[in-house]
């Protein structure tokens, strides 16, 4: 089974066990769970770091688009986009770890900050493609803790029989 198809699956069966319904953020969300079962995605290289491995370091990576004399606002925004994505998974799919090693408080925060700056960008560029998903960022940023809610639901119930999953694969060190 295609991967993108299963987890498609899975958001929607979650939402509608949820009484979510058919959230515009579903898509986004199979997606992402898509993209982050491959590790390299999950902690991508950074400019000045060898790779992305905590919220500290997106941070410090997101700065560095005010390095030198050359603003580059797209890497802040692309940072900063994943900041979001990957608060919100480590929430969703891995909140026991998130609760061990920090606070879910402060990677909530975080993440919500995120979504709220890319939609923010998206909304004030004359870039149409950039302020076409800046709704999409909003409500990610207005309803992190559901959405993270939901995906830790369809990790409980829907990932449950697949314990070949990528994501059971992913070991922290």
């Amino acid at each position: 089974m295609e991967l993108r198809a299963f987890f498609d699956r899975a958001i929607r069966a979650s939402f509608h066990d949820l009484a979510i319904g058919n959230d515009p953020a579903s898509p986004y969300l199979a997606d992402l769970l898509t993209r982050f079962a491959r590790t390299e995605n999950l902690y991508p290289r950074g400019t000045t770091i060898p790779r992305l491995e905590t919220v500290v370091d997106m941070l410090l990576e997101a700065g560095t688009a005010w390095d030198g004399s050359y603003f580059q606002p797209e890497h802040e925004v692309t940072v900063s986009q994943h900041i979001g994505d990957f608060t919100l998974f480590m929430t969703g799919i891995f909140r026991e770890r998130v609760e061990q090693t920090s606070s879910v408080g402060y990677y909530v925060g975080q993440g919500k900050r995120a979504y709220h700056f890319v939609s923010e960008h998206g909304r004030a560029t004359s870039r149409a493609s950039a302020a076409a998903v800046a709704p999409l960022f909003r409500r990610l940023a207005d309803r992190f803790e559901g959405y993270a809610g939901a995906l830790d639901y369809a990790r409980r119930v829907h990932f449950i029989d697949h314990p070949s999953h990528p994501f059971f694969q992913l070991h922290f060190g």
